[in-house]
């Protein structure tokens, strides 16, 4: 393979791509771990998952993993584009005789192509939750509704345990600054924090009216790609690292076959249960 794009050491960029791919990997794992609460059910269902969504966007460590997560991904996907384009450009004129799919699975020829979907995925998925978490000004806050005195009330759960009354937000005895911090309106005092309602807002997404079914097939879609890109990828950067031994290869080859058919479908139940099951 030509050297690479984005670094000039063509040794560097074999690591280094497969480094990036295998630490990918491992933040798949994580986040499933962390995203199967969806399928949970349950009063408690959307403020475990409303917990651990505040952990992930709260954590020092967990957001250093996030940077070195994005910077992962971009290199991987634009120095893998930018290599198969510098690829073709060094050999314009194909073989006389080309078999490629007697020597080589699809998945293989098709890296470059897999990659980009997976990309487009990526980003339209930060879009639609990771951008509504962090930016969208109507992030809705997690309420619960409960029975006092034979009347229900609507209340915000807060980080300490604690409620704070929907209605003294509604009247102005209590305003909402920073999204998600409650302060008493006149001594203007911080009183509690509410929780962002991620559950709320991913469960909306996937059932919503005109758009869920759309949105849960192309997420199952999205799986299909993310597999077939794992079905090689995995394998190949063990490879690209030089850890082959005829004692393992047998071993990582069928992982790799496991990891990449488990870990998408597992992701792709999540939407198809919060649309057709989840009521």
């Amino acid at each position: 393979m030509a050297k690479s794009a984005l670094l000039k050491s063509s040794l560097a960029k074999k690591y280094w791509m497969a480094l990036t791919g295998l630490f990918l990997c491992l933040f798949l794992i994580g986040h499933l771990i962390g995203n199967l609460q969806l399928l949970a059910t349950g009063e408690n269902a959307a403020l475990n998952f409303n917990k651990y969504a505040l952990f992930m966007t709260t954590n020092p460590a967990v957001k250093l993993l996030s940077y070195l997560t994005y910077f992962s991904i971009l290199f991987h996907a634009v120095d893998g584009i930018l290599l198969t384009v510098q690829n073709k450009k060094a050999r314009p004129v194909g073989y006389v005789k080309n078999s490629a799919s007697s020597n080589t699975v699809w998945a293989s020829r098709n890296m470059a192509v897999l990659g980009t979907l997976i990309l487009v995925f990526i980003v339209t998925h930060m879009v639609n939750f990771w951008a509504v978490m962090h930016f969208d000004k109507n992030m809705p806050l997690q309420k619960v509704e409960i029975e006092v005195g034979g009347m229900k009330q609507d209340l915000y759960l807060t980080t300490d345990g604690g409620y704070m009354p929907v209605a003294q937000v509604e009247q102005g005895n209590i305003e909402i600054k920073n999204r998600t911090q409650f302060y008493d309106a006149n001594a203007h005092v911080k009183l509690k924090e509410g929780y962002k309602d991620l559950y709320k807002v991913t469960v909306d997404f996937f059932k919503h009216e005109k758009w869920g079914l759309i949105a849960t097939i192309l997420y199952v879609f999205a799986m299909f790609v993310l597999a077939f890109h794992l079905y090689h990828g995995f394998s190949s950067a063990f490879q690209s690292l030089g850890l082959n031994n005829p004692k393992y290869n047998s071993l990582i080859k069928n992982f790799g076959k496991a990891f990449s058919v488990v870990v998408p479908l597992l992701f792709a139940s999540i939407p198809v249960f919060i649309h057709f099951i989840l009521k």
